[in-house]
This record gives C-alpha cells, sequence and structure tokens, in this order.
C-alpha cells in the first residue's frame, strides 16, 4: 500500500480517533490517507493550538494525541505547543513534513532541520527514511510519548516517502502493567513516615489521575495525614476534604506554606520540580522527604529524597497504608480553618471586577465535575489560590512551559471529551488574542466552549512584576478590539459585562445557548500588588 496509508494504518492500530493539525502542500499524501480513515480530523488555523490541543488530549486520556503540521514555517509554528506537552508531562505524537529525500527541486526553500530543532523539547525526534519502518517507528513512538514520565515526541515524515510503496505489516499494541513498587521501599518509607511528627503530602501533576484519587483517598482518611496541591495537581483530592490545605498558587511564600513550614516530612506524589520550585518549601534542606512515582526522581539541591517508592502509585498507597499510624496533627486542623476562611473568593460589588470576585461567580456557575481551562496571565495565580476544585482534570493549567495562548485550544479538546460538561476557558486579554482565531475553529466544528476574557488591557503579570521590582511602567499597556464584535464575527456569541451586572448570571446565559460564546470582563488588578507583594511578603500564620 502507500506509505502514507500504511502510517494512517498504523495510527488507526495505536487507537488514534482525533487529529488535530493544519497540512502543507508536503503532507498531502498523508492528509488524504487520513480521509480514508475512521479518525475524525480537526483543522486549525495555527499549528501551536493543534499542538494545545492534542497535548490536552494526552492530559485527559493518558493516550497520546496527534498533531500535525507542513515544514519549515509550519513546524517551527508548532514548537510551542511541542514543548508544552514535553513539560506538563502530556503524551504527545508530532509529525511534521519534509521535502523529497530524493530528487528535492526546491533546493532550500523552506528547509529547516526540524528533527534536530525538536530533540531538545521532545523525548525523541526521528525521520522516516525506509517506508517500512513506518510501523516500527509509529510503534515506538507512542510507547515512548506514552512511558512514564509522558511527554513529546516527534516523527517526521518526508514527502517523496509518504508517496512511495510499501509491504511492512501494521505492529500490534502489547500489553503492559506498571510494576508494583519493591517492598523493601514501602517497608523503610512506612518506617519513616511513622517516626515523623507532622509529615505532610504534596500531590502534583504526576498523581492528577482519576484511579490515584481513589487509593489516595483510602490512604488519607486512614492516616489522618494533610495534603498540600501544586497548582498543577488540583484536584487530585476534593478541597472538601477535610484533610486537604488546598493548592500552592504562587512560586514565593503563601499562607499554605506556613504548613509546609511546619512539616518535618514531606511525602512527594507524582511530583515534578518544574510545576513547583523545591527551593519554595525545602529551601532549608530541614526536611525528610519520601517520593511516591511511577519513575525516579530527577533530583535537585533542594528535591534529593531520603526513600522513593517506584511503581504503580496506586500500588504504593494501598500497600503503605496498612503500615502507617494514624498522625493526630492539631495544628494543620487549625491552619485548615484558617485558610478556608482566608482564601474564601468573595462576591464584592465592584467595578470593575476583582479577580477575587471574578473567581467566586465562575465557581458559583459551574458544578463539581465541569472543568475551566486556565491560560497564562496573573489571573492564574487567583485561581490557583482561591478556586475549589473536587475532581481530578476539572482545573487545566499549565504551570511547567506556563505559555500564554493555550487556554481556548485546550478548552476545545476538553469540550470534545467532555459533551456532557460545561467547559469554560478563562483567558487574559494578551493570552486571548495570540489565539484568539481558534474561535472559527470552535464555530466550524460546532465545539460550545464558552471563553472568559479577564481585560486589563495590559499584560498584567509582567506589570505587576515590574512595580515589585519598582521599575517605571512602561511597555506593556496597549488596546484591544471590541470582543462582543470581534466574537460575532466569527459566528459566536459575545457579551460584556457591564457595571450592576453580575458574572454569574451572564455565564449562565452564555451556556445555555450551546454554542461558542465569549464574555468580556473589566477586571481590576490593584489588588495583584497589595496581595502579592506586600500582604504575602511576611505572611505568618499565628495559629503555628
Amino acid at each position: 500500500m502507500k506509505a502514507s496509508d500504511l502510517f494512517v494504518h498504523q495510527l488507526l492500530e495505536e487507537g488514534v480517533e482525533y487529529i488535530f493539525g493544519l497540512p502543507g502542500e508536503e503532507n498531502l499524501d498523508f492528509l488524504d490517507s487520513i480521509r480514508k480513515a475512521k479518525i475524525k480530523l480537526f483543522i486549525t488555523r495555527h499549528e501551536q493550538a493543534a499542538a494545545f490541543m492534542a497535548a490536552t488530549y494526552g492530559r485527559l486520556t493518558g493516550k497520546a494525541g496527534v498533531c500535525f503540521s507542513t515544514l519549515g514555517p509550519g513546524a517551527t509554528n508548532m514548537v510551542t505547543g511541542v514543548a508544552h506537552a514535553q513539560l506538563i508531562g502530556a503524551p504527545l505524537i508530532a509529525i511534521t513534513g519534509q521535502k523529497a529525500l530524493v530528487n528535492n527541486w526546491q533546493a532550500k526553500f523552506q528547509a529547516v532541520d526540524i528533527v534536530s530543532l525538536m530533540k531538545p523539547i521532545t523525548k525523541q525526534s526521528v525521520s522516516i527514511i525506509d517506508p517500512n519502518n513506518i510501523p516500527t517507528i509509529v510503534r515506538e513512538s507512542f510507547k515512548i510519548a506514552e512511558d512514564e514520565r509522558p511527554g513529546a515526541v516527534h516523527v517526521e515524515l518526508p514527502e517523496d516517502v509518504a508517496s512511495s510503496k510499501a509491504n511492512a505489516p501494521t505492529q500490534k499494541r502489547g500489553f503492559i502493567r506498571r510494576p508494583s513498587p519493591d517492598h523493601r521501599a514501602i517497608g523503610a518509607a512506612a518506617e519513616l513516615i511513622n517516626k515523623a511528627t507532622h509529615p505532610l503530602i504534596i500531590l502534583s501533576s504526576g498523581a492528577n489521575r482519576k484511579r490515584i484519587t481513589k487509593h489516595l483517598q483510602d490512604f488519607i482518611n486512614k492516616t489522618q495525614i494533610y495534603v498540600v496541591h501544586t497548582q498543577m495537581g488540583k484536584g487530585v483530592i476534593g478541597d472538601d476534604c477535610p484533610y486537604s490545605l488546598f493548592a500552592t498558587g504562587i512560586h514565593k511564600r503563601d499562607y499554605v506554606n506556613c504548613g509546609i513550614d511546619l512539616a518535618d516530612l514531606i511525602i512527594t506524589i507524582g511530583y515534578n520540580t518544574v510545576e513547583y520550585p523545591p527551593f519554595v518549601w525545602n529551601k532549608d534542606l530541614h526536611k525528610k522527604i519520601v517520593n511516591i512515582d511511577f519513575v525516579d526522581a530527577q533530583t535537585d539541591k533542594y528535591f534529593n529524597p531520603d526513600i522513593e517508592v517506584i511503581g504503580d502509585i496506586s500500588h504504593s498507597l494501598r500497600k503503605l497504608a496498612v503500615k502507617i499510624e494514624k498522625k493526630t496533627t492539631p495544628e494543620f486542623e487549625k491552619l485548615r480553618n484558617f485558610l478556608e476562611k482566608k482564601l474564601a473568593a468573595k462576591e464584592e460589588g465592584k467595578y470593575p471586577f476583582t479577580p477575587m470576585e471574578i473567581v467566586y461567580h465562575v465557581r458559583k456557575t459551574l458544578d463539581r465535575e465541569d472543568i475551566v481551562t486556565l491560560d497564562n496571565g496573573i489571573y492564574k495565580l487567583w485561581f490557583s489560590r482561591l478556586y475549589r476544585t473536587y475532581a481530578p482534570d476539572t482545573l487545566l493549567l499549565d504551570n511547567a512551559l506556563a505559555t500564554m495562548g493555550a487556554g481556548l485550544p485546550s478548552a476545545l479538546t476538553a469540550k470534545l471529551l467532555n459533551p456532557g460538561k460545561k467547559v469554560l476557558a478563562v483567558v487574559g486579554d494578551g493570552g486571548f488574542m495570540m489565539n484568539s482565531q481558534e474561535l472559527e475553529t470552535a464555530v466550524r466544528y460546532k465545539i460550545p466552549v464558552v471563553v472568559l476574557i479577564v481585560n486589563d488591557n495590559a499584560f498584567g503579570f509582567i506589570k505587576w512584576k515590574q512595580k515589585n521590582m519598582k521599575l517605571r511602567n512602561f511597555a506593556l499597556d496597549y488596546s484591544n478590539p471590541d470582543f462582543v464584535k470581534y466574537a460575532e464575527s466569527y459566528g459566536a456569541s459575545g457579551f460584556k459585562i457591564n457595571k450592576g451586572e453580575h458574572l454569574s448570571d451572564v455565564l449562565r446565559q452564555a451556556f445555555s445557548l450551546n454554542k461558542p460564546a465569549v464574555i468580556e470582563c473589566p477586571v481590576d488588578y490593584s489588588v495583584n500588588y497589595d496581595v502579592f507583594s506586600q500582604e504575602l511578603q511576611n505572611c505568618v500564620c499565628e495559629l503555628l
């Protein structure tokens, strides 16, 4: 068969159901092979958005999401989304076209060494030279992308290879189970935890999986050990759990750190240093650390575990639970009561809205299992601190690459996979404009997401940092289009929150339309400096 057909047959063998991308002339054979297959194709308006959508698919399903682009500028456009997947630990396969390996008559036109470009930001980057190697390369790529810690793999398919003939059979997906942890590691970890007076769990993105949540909840209920979530770990344990100390919201001291300071032993579960620097919670190097994960830790000066329990996290928790004595830590109970009041989102009745009130109305509108996808801006810190989360993968944010532009594309995939849930993309005006063209994608494919634009007509996060450094306000303000008209020009619905209106009412109205909708909400960010720079600079918890 044609090599591009063989490539797509192998994708089908891997269970691929969606492909996101933007084609060029170098992958028209591949495009035609997709046309003949039972794979749903989503053509985006920018390659970066295709990679974001595929990364979100991988993050939510555990199966590698697939994106594709043409050579040269198409592939370089996709780089940010590929790096995003790699850093957040989302399995992804990025397929790019390339000029003919033989008889290339175009010389160096659009020629970029994409394989070398992708190597530093992927787990593997490879070009297919022999069409009969397609099944092996694709099978290996999916295995590498989905192995712990998951990440991105790049496969280049030159146009003359795609159009050539191949006679290799597809390769079947193998059956694999994660190994159980070593019993001696379990015993040593249990002994260390039992000796601790104030053990504390830090839950991270590697634990943000529903199966882990079940066993972790049983573990916490039995041991009564309190937990803190990283931003990307929010939802592993519901915030209504009496042992939750909520989440870290900023890479500096916050009230949650009062509990971390008190801990003499930290149990990290699914932790990676990319999402919450260990310097923030272990700068004095005084804490014992037990690391529970699928794979060995990548150590750091401030993160060098005393004991590692490596294997299936669910099995590790189940085996540890029977060996650990129940802990009584009234200081953590007092801290939870303090945090519940201190970190509560509020309705304040101000206009423009404060970030706290925006969080309040979003939480009021959405059900426990509904999904919020966040772009990157200072509102992300407010949602991380204040937004109550009750289930895994219901607050999707990137605190690894932390790139702007991912919020809307991520929402599109979240809605595709969860048609029965409300999905809200919360974006800043800066991040929204980086991939706002994907509104047309939402309209074309009838994906009814709602986009909430938190608008300050500036790069608000950088303005806060600029002020915090005692620098003069410079170069960070701009103007925006009329977002209502902008949304309507794509065929979406547009709303703007005016003085006296309740954001929650407009959110409910937008969701009731069952079509793509955009809501512009003016925000007053003056509170950023008051809280993050002044209040938290010397925050202490007198209860401890």
